[in-house]
């Protein structure tokens, strides 16, 4: 399989299972947003709880340069150790939210 299409899938399929299993307060939506084209995917709480506006990225990922960059955990989830889990070598994966000088003592990519 190519390892852009299996890329893009690893991503996708962790965001789709992360919303399902996100909480499903009406007042609040739950929102996908991929955009294959540029290579940008991210989950998005939008919405109200009383009076006070919900608003925040929680996952964000890209896809660049061969790599799956994550740019924002919001989580408490190791997205990096799910998406191994799904068949993503650790060479391809970067902890974009790290500094550059930070990455060199993680298992992953620098970038």
């Amino acid at each position: 399989m190519d390892t852009l299409v299996s890329q893009e899938e690893a991503v996708q399929t962790l965001l789709q299972n992360y919303a399902s299993e996100a909480n499903s307060d009406e007042a609040v939506e739950t929102q996908l947003s991929f955009d294959r084209d540029r290579g940008h995917y991210q989950l998005v709480y939008v919405g109200w709880e009383g009076d006070r506006r919900v608003y925040g990225c929680v996952l964000h990922f890209d896809i660049k340069d061969g790599k799956i960059w994550i740019q924002h955990n919001g989580t408490e989830v190791d997205v990096a150790a799910e998406l191994v889990r799904l068949g993503i070598p650790k060479t391809e994966i970067v902890i974009g939210f790290h500094s550059p000088f930070k990455r060199q003592f993680t298992d992953y990519a620098v970038g």
